[in-house]
């Protein structure tokens, strides 16, 4: 098929064309100066042809996305956006190079570089699910470099709010990487969908290919993609420098069955941390704000997205749950009643004195109750504060394998979904594993380190700071 000549540049006020940059199927991307300030511009422009109501209100929506997310700083920034006076829509963004997405196919990116990649675009991601956006085309070509090399992502045209209840018409798909379900029509994308497209692009930049794509051959159209991409039948990237344990995770991100995969692409990014530490680098950041909804749990993210709706089975457990906790409030109130009526009810004709006796038995029978009830509820919250306390890190050891300081530590008795905090130099990690290395950019520089258990949302005391200069035992 022949590719199309690029559309004619618009003239823009207060820019300057000056070459064409790239074209794709729905818009053209062209090089500008901007005359104030002077600057050099991406400017994406629609083509004539296929403008309609649809396509301007899904171009205004990018816009507004764009503009929305770019704040953060793995986000292409969007300066402008406007309708040219030939009646297209263009966008004026921020100049960057899209040599990644030549590149990964044409040298062996390093681990170490595709780790970094893969986790400053998941903290973009993530920035965008928790505002409530998929992206819906996550893929290498879509990353693209700053001057300063620094990736960024871009193209949010396909973009979907994630509490969208009707269905709505995907306008263009990358089927490489591409969810199954999303192929399938099953859906048009969900949180487990965009996991499963950035370990796809995890996976091209490490390969040098997409993940189902077989070299050499001739099997690589649409159908022969989807059918393997359906059939989940992944092959590890074939570099003996990848650890297992980057293909384990990258396989579990391609899992089938969308539940199998990792959560959120928040602990995508966490288990690529975890990677970055055992192959001896300092853990990437995670460019995610932290407040008091970056800090929800997973249910309660899922809950005001509505990604995901309770199960009648969920439901109804819930029911039953009410309703047992009802009939015993019930049933101890009933109880203390039917127990009150049973007490002989008093006369004019009995003695005062039995009255006064039976008047100081109840009395004593209410303090004994109210002092039990109160040594009872004395004892609960003692064990409960006993059996939640979070453990303390108590022995952090450090040792020089020559540029890098290894620090290890001992279990202090960690449950299912605790994690360490690591905090060095003013900045602050998670991990599961109790080993962090640490790569100073000078050998000769000194590296401190204290160790907190997070549990539930909360953290723990901080364990005694170590500290290790890397060349010295």
């Amino acid at each position: 098929m022949a590719r199309r000549l690029p559309s004619a540049p618009p003239v823009l006020p207060g820019f300057s064309h000056v070459r064409v940059l790239g074209s794709g199927g729905f818009a053209d991307v062209f090089l500008y100066e901007q005359n104030m300030p002077r600057r050099q511009v991406a400017v994406k422009v629609m083509l004539s042809e296929v403008v309609n109501d649809q396509v301007r209100q899904m171009f205004q929506a990018e816009a507004n996305l764009m503009a929305q997310l770019s704040a953060h700083p793995s986000i292409l920034t969007v300066f402008q956006a406007s309708v040219s006076a030939d009646g297209r829509p263009y966008l004026v963004m921020e100049l960057c190079s899209s040599s990644l997405s030549d590149r990964y196919r044409r040298d062996r990116i390093p681990v170490a570089d595709v780790l970094r990649i893969g986790v400053k675009i998941g903290s973009a991601v993530e920035t965008a699910h928790r505002q409530g956006v998929l992206h819906r085309d996550l893929k290498p070509s879509n990353i693209l470099m700053t001057a300063y090399g620094h990736p960024v992502l871009s193209d949010f045209g396909i973009a979907a709010s994630l509490s969208e209840s009707e269905p709505q018409e995907v306008v263009g798909m990358s089927i490489p990487w591409s969810a199954p379900e999303v192929l399938l029509d099953e859906t048009n994308g969900t949180i487990e969908s965009e996991v499963w497209s950035l370990g796809a692009t995890v996976y091209s930049l490490l390969a040098g290919r997409s993940p189902f794509e077989v070299l050499g051959g001739d099997k690589n159209g649409a159908s022969d993609l989807i059918g393997r991409i359906d059939k989940a039948k992944l092959v590890p990237t074939g570099r003996t420098d990848v650890p297992p344990t980057l293909e384990r995770l990258l396989a579990r991100s391609m899992s089938r069955r969308p539940e199998n995969r990792q959560a959120s692409v928040l602990e995508f990014v966490r288990e690529l941390q975890q990677v970055e530490s055992e192959i001896g680098v300092v853990q990437t950041p995670i460019e995610v704000a932290v407040d008091d909804w970056a800090l929800a749990t997973v249910a309660d993210l899922e809950d005001k997205t509505r990604l995901r709706g309770v199960t009648p089975v969920q439901a109804s457990r819930r029911r039953r749950r009410r309703r047992a906790t009802e009939a015993q409030v019930q049933a101890q109130h009933g109880g203390s009643s039917q127990q009150s009526r049973a007490v002989p009810r008093s006369t004019g004709t009995r003695p005062a004195r039995r009255r006064s006796v039976l008047v100081m038995t109840w009395v004593l029978v209410a303090v004994s109750v109210v002092g039990i009830g109160l040594a009872a509820a004395a004892t609960l919250v003692l064990v409960r504060s006993t059996s939640t306390d979070i453990p303390r890190v108590a022995d952090v050891a450090s040792s020089s394998d020559g540029s890098s300081v290894v620090f290890t530590w001992s279990d202090p008795g960690l449950r299912a979904g605790d994690t360490y905090i690591i905090s060095t130099g003013g900045q602050t990690s998670q991990q599961s594993a109790d080993r962090f290395v640490a790569t100073p950019a000078d050998p000769g520089d000194e590296v401190c380190i204290t160790v907190t258990v997070s549990r539930g949302g909360s953290t723990g005391p901080a364990s005694n700071e170590n500290c290790a200069t890397a060349g010295q035992g």
